[in-house]
C-alpha cells in the first residue's frame, strides 16, 4: 500500500495544538480594513480553533498531522 499524500494547501493553513485540536487563522483580515473597527481587527489577529464538524474533513487532508 503506498503512502498517503498530505494536502499541501491544508498543511500550510493548519497547525496542531498540544491537546490535538487544530489551529487556524481567521478570515477577513487582508483588505478593506478601513471600515472595520480597531477591536475587530485586533480580534482577527488571534488564531481560531477548527470546529468539530470540520475536524473530520480536515483529518482526511492531513493524515500525518
Amino acid at each position: 500500500m503506498p503512502k498517503m499524500k498530505t494536502h499541501r494547501g491544508a498543511a500550510k493553513r493548519f497547525k496542531k495544538t498540544g491537546t490535538g485540536k487544530l489551529k487556524r487563522n481567521k478570515a477577513f483580515k487582508r483588505h478593506i480594513l478601513t471600515k472595520k473597527s480597531a477591536k475587530t481587527k485586533r480580534n482577527l489577529r488571534k488564531a481560531g480553533i477548527v470546529s468539530d464538524g470540520d475536524m473530520k474533513r480536515i483529518a482526511v487532508l492531513l493524515p500525518y498531522l
